[in-house]
C-alpha cells in the first residue's frame, strides 16, 4: 500500500501485480504476506499480462531479486534520453558521404606512411601560414596601387572564339562576344539575375530566357578546345550549362554538364554507342560559386579531357570512351540546357568563355584567379569591400604571384593526393563526438518537444544496477554501463535476437520489448544461460553462432505430427528443426550464390542492382540526388544484398516484397508473409532469371554426362542433397517437354538467355541452355530452396 498510495487504494492482487509494484510489498486479500516462491507461481499461472510483469520482475532486476521494480518513472526516461542530446552531428546531413565525424583507419601496410604523412602535412601547413605572415606587409603596399584593369589584362585572350559575361543587370536584353563581333540578345520575358561573383549581377538561367548562337561551340571531335564559366548550383544539381547538342538525334554534339553537382563533358556522335563522357568525382559545393573549366586536346579520348574546379585539376569519371566520328551539329550554341532539355534551372552562370585551343593549367588557374580580383579590387573600402574580400585578395594573390607559397600548396596537394590513395585502401571508423557543456535534457509536457519542463542530468533508470560513480555522464559511460556484468538486459536481449535469427523466433519473442507488454521467455532459463555463456566468451559473435548450430536441438528435423502440431503449433519448444521463409536479402543473395554469379568483395560504397523503372522517379523531390535511379554495371550487380543502395521512400521493390523495413524505424523483428507477388519475384525478376541461366550454364560446363547427372548437380548446389528417384523423374520429364519447346521456338530460347548483363557461352547450345535454364528457375522456387 505505501508503494500503491492512493492510486489503486481497492486494487485487486491482480490488479496490484499488473501495476509492477514491489512483489515484496504485497499482500492477500486476507491481508496476509506473498512469500516469493508463492509469487513465483502465482505469476506464472495468470493471465498473460500478469506473466509479462513477472518478466519485468525477473528479467528487468534479474541481477539483484531485492531490487525494487516500477514502472520507469517519466523524469528517468527523460534522464536517460540525456545521454544522447550531446552529438555535435547535425539532425540532416545533406546525404554527405562518410559524414564527419570519421577516424580514417588505413590498410595495415599504409600505416606507417599515414602517421609520415600526417606529420608532414602538418609542417608544410605551418610553412604556409608562416609564408602568409611575411607576405602580409607587401601586400598591403600592392593593393593601394593595384588596378582592376591590370588584373583584366592577365586573363588569357588568345583564340577566345565567344565571351558571355551574363553581367549585364538589364530587363530584357543580353550580349555576347563571338570572334570579336558584339551579338545582343532580347527577349519578351524579363532576364532573372541573382548576385554575381565577377560583377555585380549574373544571370540565372531560366527556360524563357536561354540564350542561343548558331555560330559559337561548333567544334569537331578532332579540334582542341576549352569552355569555361562561373557557376552557382541550385536544386536542380542534374543538366547542361551550357551545349551544342541535338538531344531530338542521338544527342549529336558536346556540353559542360552537371551530375548530381558533379562537373563533366560529352561528346556525343551517337549516344552511348559512339561518345565519350567524364564526371569529376569531386561535387561542386551547393548555392556556392565555382569556377568550372573543362579543356579537350582534340584526341577523341577520355583522357584528353581535364576538368578543373576552382582552378584544380580534378580525378575523373570515364563513363564513355569510344568516340569515332563527328560531333558537328545544326542545331545552335545554348546557356542553360541542351536545345531541348536539360535546364538547369536557377542555376547561376557568369562569364562564361569558349577558346579554340586547351588551356595550359596555369592559365585555367588565371582565368578564374584574374576575374575575380579584378572584381574585388573594384569595389572600395567605403563602398563594401569586406574583410572577407581582402582576405580572399590576399589568398589569392599569394596563389597566383608568390613562388614560395605555390611550392607549399603544391606540396600539400601531392600529400593530399598520397593520402587520398591511402584513404582509398583502408576504412572509415565512424564515430560520435561529445559537445563541450555537459549533456542534460528536459522533461516534455505531455511528450511535446517544444514544450519544456523540467530540465534533468543524464542519468541511468534506477530499476537497473547504478552507473559507477567514476564513470563519465556521457554516451560512453553510458556504453561502458551496458556491458558490465551485472547489467541484466545487454547480454539477454542480444543473446535473445541471435537466437531469433536462427530459430525464426526468439527466446523471449517480443524481442523488441522485455518490459511489462511483452512476453515471457519460453525457456527462461535458456536464456540466462546463453547470456552468460556469451558474455563470458568475450562477446564472441561467432562462437555463439557456431555453438546454436551445432547444437542437437537447431539438427533436429524440421518434419513433425499432427500430434506435435495440436500441442505446439509455433514450435515455441523446439520439438523439432526451425522451418521458415528466409529474408528477402538471404533468398537473393542464396539464388546469387549458387549460380557462381554472388561477388565475395568485403566494404566498399553501396551498389544499385537491377529495380523496376520509375520506383525512385515516382516519389522523389525535384533536385533531390537520389532522384533518377541509374542502374549499376559489371560486378556492382551481383554485390551481397547488404550493399544495396536503400532509399527509405522507395525501398528496393524485391526486397519490400519480402517484407525488409522501409528502415524509416527500427524494426527488431520482420514480419513474414506468403504472397503471389513473392513468387512472380523468384520466377521472373531478371536477377533470378539472370542467375537460373548462370546455374544452367554452370551446369553445363562442369557436367559432360548425362541429364540425372547434371540434374543432381543443380540439387546439391541448390538444396545440399541430390535428387530422389521420384524427384528425377518429374524433374526429367520437364526437362524433356522444355527442350523439345525450345528447339522448336530458338527465338523464345534466345530470348530467355539473354536476359541480365552477363553473357551466355556462345559455345552452348542455346535450346539446351534454355531449357536447363528453366529447370534451374523450378528448383529455386522450391519450399526447400527458400525455406530454412
Amino acid at each position: 500500500e505505501q508503494l500503491a498510495g492512493d492510486l489503486l487504494p481497492n486494487a485487486t492482487l491482480d490488479q496490484k501485480i499488473a501495476s509492477g509494484f514491489n512483489r515484496c510489498n504485497i499482500t492477500t486479500s486476507e491481508g496476509g504476506a506473498i512469500d516469493e516462491e508463492y509469487l513465483v507461481l502465482y505469476a506464472r499461472d495468470r493471465t498473460e499480462t500478469t506473466s509479462q510483469v513477472w518478466l519485468g520482475l525477473t528479467v528487468g532486476c534479474a541481477a539483484c531479486h531485492d531490487h525494487k521494480f516500477d514502472p520507469l518513472p517519466q523524469k528517468e526516461f527523460y534522464s536517460l534520453s540525456a545521454f544522447f542530446n550531446n552529438t555535435t552531428q547535425k539532425a540532416m546531413d545533406g546525404n554527405v558521404k562518410d559524414t564527419p565525424p570519421i577516424v580514417v583507419v588505413p590498410a595495415a601496410g599504409d600505416r606507417a606512411d599515414w602517421e609520415k604523412f600526417s606529420g608532414e602535412r602538418k609542417a608544410g601547413q605551418k610553412r604556409m601560414d608562416g609564408r602568409k605572415e611575411f607576405a602580409r606587409p607587401d601586400f598591403n603596399g600592392w593593393l593601394t596601387n593595384v588596378s582592376a584593369a591590370e588584373l583584366s589584362a592577365r586573363v588569357p585572350r588568345e583564340k577566345l572564339v565567344a565571351h558571355f559575361p551574363l553581367s549585364e543587370d538589364t530587363t530584357t536584353n543580353l550580349t555576347a562576344n563571338v570572334g570579336g563581333e558584339t551579338r545582343t540578345f532580347s527577349f519578351a520575358t524579363n532576364i532573372v539575375w541573382q548576385d554575381g561573383v565577377v560583377a555585380a549581377k549574373a544571370y540565372s538561367v531560366r527556360a524563357a530566357t536561354t540564350p542561343e548562337l548558331a555560330d559559337a561551340g561548333d567544334f569537331e571531335r578532332d579540334q582542341a578546345f576549352t569552355c569555361a564559366a562561373w557557376v552557382k548550383t541550385h536544386e536542380n544539381r542534374d543538366g547542361a550549362i551550357f551545349a551544342r547538342m541535338d538531344d531530338g538525334k542521338d544527342f549529336r554534339g558536346w556540353d559542360l554538364w552537371l551530375e548530381k553537382g558533379r562537373p563533366g563533358m560529352h561528346l556525343v556522335h551517337q549516344w552511348p554507342g559512339d561518345a565519350l563522357k567524364v564526371v569529376a568525382r569531386q561535387e561542386l559545393t551547393g548555392k556556392q560559386w565555382a569556377h568550372v573549366c573543362v579543356t579537350y586536346d582534340g584526341s577523341s579520348k577520355a583522357g584528353g579531357v581535364k576538368v578543373y574546379i576552382d582552378g584544380e585539376v580534378q580525378e575523373l569519371e570515364a563513363q564513355a570512351d569510344n568516340l569515332k566520328n563527328t560531333i558537328r551539329t545544326e542545331v545552335p550554341f545554348k546557356v542553360g540546357q541542351r536545345h531541348k532539355t536539360n535546364s538547369v534551372e536557377k542555376t547561376g552562370v557568369q562569364d562564361l568563355r569558349l577558346y579554340g585551343r586547351a588551356l595550359s593549367a596555369g592559365e585555367v588557374r588565371e582565368l578564374g584567379n584574374a576575374a575575380r580580383m579584378a572584381w574585388l579590387v573594384s569595389k572600395p573600402n567605403e563602398k563594401g569591400r569586406s574583410a572577407e574580400d581582402s582576405e580572399e585578395l590576399f589568398t589569392r594573390r599569394l596563389t597566383s604571384t608568390d613562388k614560395e607559397f605555390q611550392e607549399v600548396k603544391t606540396a600539400l596537394a601531392r600529400l593530399k593526393a598520397a593520402e587520398d590513395q591511402i584513404r582509398s585502401r583502408g576504412t572509415i571508423a565512424h564515430v560520435m563526438n561529445e559537445r563541450t557543456n555537459a549533456p542534460e535534457a528536459y522533461v516534455l509536457f505531455r511528450g511535446e518537444y517544444e514544450k519544456r519542463r523540467d530540465k534533468v542530468e543524464p542519468a541511468t533508470p534506477s530499476a537497473l544496477p547504478p552507473m559507477p560513480a567514476d564513470f563519465p555522464r556521457n554516451r560512453l559511460g553510458f556504453a561502458q554501463w551496458l556491458m558490465r556484468p551485472e547489467h541484466p538486459l545487454t547480454a539477454r536481449v542480444t543473446a535473445n535476437r541471435f537466437w531469433q535469427e536462427v530459430f525464426g523466433n526468439g527466446i523471449v519473442k517480443t524481442a523488441g520489448d522485455f518490459g511489462v507488454s511483452g512476453e515471457t521467455p519460453s525457456h527462461p532459463e535458456l536464456l540466462d544461460w546463453l547470456a552468460v555463456e556469451f558474455r563470458e566468451s568475450g562477446w564472441d559473435t561467432k562462437k555463439f553462432f557456431k555453438m546454436i548450430v551445432l547444437s542437437s536441438t537447431y539438427r533436429q528435423s524440421a518434419k513433425t505430427t499432427p500430434a506435435k502440431l495440436a500441442k505446439d503449433p509455433q514450435n515455441r519448444l523446439f520439438a523439432r528443426g526451425p522451418r521458415f521463409r528466409m529474408d528477402g536479402e538471404m533468398i537473393r543473395d542464396c539464388a546469387l550464390a549458387s549460380s557462381g554469379l554472388l561477388v565475395g568483395k568485403i566494404g566498399g560504397p553501396s551498389v544499385r542492382p537491377y529495380q523496376p523503372p520509375g520506383v525512385w522517379e515516382a516519389v522523389a523531390m525535384p533536385g533531390s540526388d537520389t532522384r533518377d535511379y541509374k542502374q549499376d554495371t559489371g560486378e556492382n550487380l551481383y554485390r551481397r544484398s547488404l550493399y544495396t543502395f536503400w532509399k527509405r521512400a522507395a525501398p528496393p521493390a524485391s526486397m519490400e516484397i519480402f517484407n525488409a523495413p522501409s528502415r524509416e524505424v527500427c524494426t527488431v523483428r520482420r514480419e513474414r508473409t506468403d504472397t503471389p507477388l513473392q513468387a512472380l519475384v523468384t520466377l521472373n525478376d531478371p536477377q533470378f532469371v539472370e542467375a537460373a541461366r548462370n546455374l544452367a550454364q554452370l551446369t553445363l560446363e562442369k557436367c559432360d554426362g548425362e541429364e540425372t547427372e547434371r540434374l543432381d548437380f543443380m540439387a546439391r548446389r541448390l538444396l545440399a542433397r541430390p535428387l530422389r528417384s521420384a524427384e528425377m523423374k518429374i524433374v526429367e520429364s520437364g526437362l524433356k517437354e522444355l527442350l523439345a519447346q525450345y528447339q522448336k521456338t530458338p527465338k523464345e530460347a534466345e530470348a530467355l538467355i539473354t536476359v541480365g548483363e552477363s553473357k551466355a557461352d556462345a559455345k552452348l547450345d542455346k535450346p539446351t541452355l534454355a531449357a536447363y535454364t528453366m529447370v534451374a528457375n523450378m528448383l529455386m522456387n522450391l519450399d526447400e530452396v527458400l525455406n530454412k
